[in-house]
């Protein structure tokens, strides 16, 4: 498969996802300005990865992409909560959001708070709103409780917890995994195994696949790190420099930049080899994988 055949799935289906999110929030009966600014933080744009895994796993399958739209509706709104309330004052206190004003400067802390909210329980909602010829009972189950996990404090939550109390600390790598595993790892994973879900596959192969997704999301991280030092403003919509500036805890300070250039080499490899051992059509998740690897924001 060519990589503009892939570069053609994936705007298509970006822009699936995004008139998805925008439209189920659109139908609420909410007030107009929680209603916005919900809205506003989920047409910030972005690499929309998340989503992408799930829609490329499912073609892996041999099964119609759109069966995850609402899954992965739902696994970006939980991701633009997060943004959300990172973004503010109390935690990273940034002002720019992929280019644009953050939630909080545009609509005030409160509002942009309670949009964070609204997002992550109405993303609960949207998974039960799958047909039963998409995902019997069982599977939306599976689902929802796939999706709690994830975000919660055995998962992005308690990533985040871990990475505030790291501030201004040295830690070691297996201290510095755990942190990325769950704060940013986590959702990745849980695209992943949302699509293994909806294709209802056996064990073995949930087992691959989530191999393959805890690799990609530690390499996701260490290029998020490499990008904080070699990237473009411009490109990544955030100050070059961000982590050193607040005294995170990165893979570059820990190893050297061509230390975790290394390390990113080597999850990359490992993420190939689990989808390698699947019987799956995985010619496109290898090139996501390599496009993971390689992205410059």
């Amino acid at each position: 498969m060519s990589s503009s055949l892939l570069e053609d799935f994936s705007l298509k289906y970006k822009k699936l996802v995004e008139a998805e999110a925008v439209s189920l929030v659109e139908q609420l009966t909410a007030p107009d300005v929680l209603k916005e600014a919900m809205i506003y933080s989920l047409n910030a744009g972005g690499k929309r990865i998340r989503p992408l895994l799930i829609f490329t796993v499912l073609h892996a399958f041999g099964l119609d992409p759109k069966v995850g739209l609402k899954p992965a509706a739902a696994i970006e709104m939980i991701h633009t909560y997060s943004l959300i309330h990172d973004d503010l004052p109390s935690m990273d206190n940034d002002d720019l959001r992929r280019g644009k004003p953050t939630n909080h400067k545009v609509y005030g802390e409160a509002a942009a708070i309670l949009a964070g909210d609204a997002l992550l329980t109405f993303a609960f909602e949207v998974l039960t709103q799958l047909k039963i010829e998409e995902a019997s009972a069982e599977i939306k189950l599976s689902l929802i409780r796939e999706l709690a996990v994830s975000a919660g404090a055995e998962g992005m939550v308690g990533g985040q917890t871990a990475d505030i109390e790291a501030e201004g600390k040295v830690l070691d790598l297996k201290e510095l995994e755990y942190i990325h595993k769950n704060k940013t790892g986590k959702l990745l994973t849980c695209s992943v195994m949302m699509a293994a879900l909806l294709a209802d596959s056996d064990s073995y192969t949930q087992g691959l696949l989530r191999d393959f997704s805890y690799h990609i999301g530690l390499a996701f991280q260490i290029q998020d790190d490499i990008l904080d030092i070699e990237g473009m403003q411009e490109k990544i919509g955030k100050p070059v420099g961000s982590d050193i500036d607040n005294q995170k805890n990165t893979y570059p300070a820990l190893l050297t930049l061509d230390g975790a250039k290394g390390k990113l080499h080597e999850h990359i490899q490992l993420a190939k080899q689990s989808l390698e051992k699947t019987n799956l059509d995985i010619e496109m998740l290898l090139q996501l994988t390599d496009l993971i690897a390689k992205r410059d924001h």
